[in-house]
């Protein structure tokens, strides 16, 4: 018998398969109110709904819990969509809760899933088929109240950040048995000869029911069908129409629907006002880069040029000249001293200095110079040059030594 024994995982874990392999219990739809709610951190809601005998625990996750367009509290008489299941660790069963809507809201939310699911399927929500939201329009037609807080809103949020778009009005009641029509014509008038570059259509916050004309099937159809980029501002953040999923754009308010629509002028003022100083800084460093190649390129322009490397030359000849004459007076100076110094020697050898001393030298009649006896005879013509001239003479006789 111990050998078929489950263990406690494996039992939770049994029940858990039977319980989620139950069509009624994968799908049920609840009507309770809230108590114990809590909101953790995490964004996950736990509370518990009970009736006047019974009560069971209930969790929403976040991701779920995101997508309410109310704020649960205890006390709350609520409609929760979801299965049951169990909770391993603990061993109890509870409801996972994937919507909910406020008790009397519910035949409404109904209607809502199915209608969304059906134009899902169609394709009319698919992102390919969105329009993009001009950057600059000229013109901006709004359909909406005209006596309700949002036309005021949007007409101070448009006027302030770009005042040169031209507004286009075109009035519809947002809510009861003629809002869904109205809404359309006004709609499909401005989209055909409004000459709009953008659409806004919505409204103020509201209770579902006060929402429900922006649900209607012909409504989101022409807002799908429209040729006039729309946005679509439909109550608050929390509040999501059919016509938010088919309109190019969704605006979670009015108000932010004008400032999707149009750009901020300060901002653009801003901006262009920073693109120029970047440009000139820019055009600046491009021209001081030009300007330094040129003065470059000037440079090497002119270091080639027939007429530089002519002043180069003549400074080279220049130059060599001013080397020249040094060179030459130097050499010239060097010459002079050694003139000089040889004058002095021939000075000192000079014959004729010899002959100022009171000497003389005698000479044949050939000009030779007698230095001995020998070279002469007796009646042969001399002459004796002394230091103011010569004397001729002839010799009478001679002695040796």
């Amino acid at each position: 018998m111990t050998d078929k024994a489950l263990s406690v995982s494996q039992l939770n874990s049994y029940i858990k398969m039977l319980m989620e392999s139950d069509d009624v219990l994968n799908y049920v739809t609840i009507r309770g109110e809230i108590s114990n709610f809590k909101r953790h951190s995490s964004g996950h809601l736990y509370f518990t709904l009970k009736d006047d005998k019974s009560e069971i625990a209930a969790v929403m996750f976040r991701a779920a819990a995101s997508r309410l367009n109310f704020s649960p509290k205890s006390g709350d008489k609520v409609v929760a969509y979801g299965k049951v299941s169990v909770y391993e660790v603990s061993g109890k069963y509870q409801v996972y809760v994937n919507a909910m809507t406020d008790d009397g809201a519910g035949a409404l939310y109904a209607e809502y899933q199915r209608l969304l699911e059906k134009l899902r399927a169609q394709g009319l929500f698919d992102a390919s088929r969105k329009k993009p939201i001009p950057a600059f329009p000229c013109r901006v037609g709004i359909v909406t109240s005209p006596t309700g807080a949002a036309i005021r809103d949007m007409i101070n949020v448009t006027g302030r950040r770009y005042p040169t778009a031209e507004l286009v009005i075109c009035p519809s009641s947002v809510q009861g048995a003629e809002a869904p029509e109205e809404l359309r014509r006004s709609l499909m008038l401005l989209d055909a000869v409004g000459g709009c570059d953008v659409i806004i259509i919505g409204r103020g916050g509201g209770s579902a029911e006060d929402l429900w004309a922006f649900n209607d099937e012909a409504l989101v159809r022409a807002v799908a069908a429209a040729n006039t980029p729309i946005i679509s501002a439909v109550g608050h953040e929390t509040d999501t129409t059919l016509c938010d999923y088919a309109a190019d754009l969704r605006a979670p308010t009015p108000s932010a629907a004008a400032e999707l629509a149009v750009p901020d002028r300060g901002a653009l003022l801003q901006s262009v006002d920073e693109k120029a100083v970047r440009m000139r800084t820019l055009l600046e460093r491009r021209i001081a880069t030009y300007r330094s190649s040129l003065d470059a390129a000037a440079k090497q322009l002119a270091l080639a040029s027939p007429t530089e490397k002519l002043k180069n030359a003549r400074s080279r000849i220049n130059k060599a000249e001013e080397l020249m004459s040094v060179s030459v007076l130097a050499a010239l100076d060097k010459k002079r001293l050694m003139l000089a110094a040889s004058t002095g020697r021939l000075e000192a050898i000079n014959p004729l200095a010899v002959i100022s001393r009171g000497y003389s030298v005698t000479q044949d009649a050939d000009g030779r110079v007698v230095s001995s006896t020998s070279q002469v005879e007796k009646d042969q013509k001399i002459s004796v040059l002394v230091s103011d001239g010569s004397i001729d003479a002839l010799v009478t006789g001679k002695r040796g030594k």
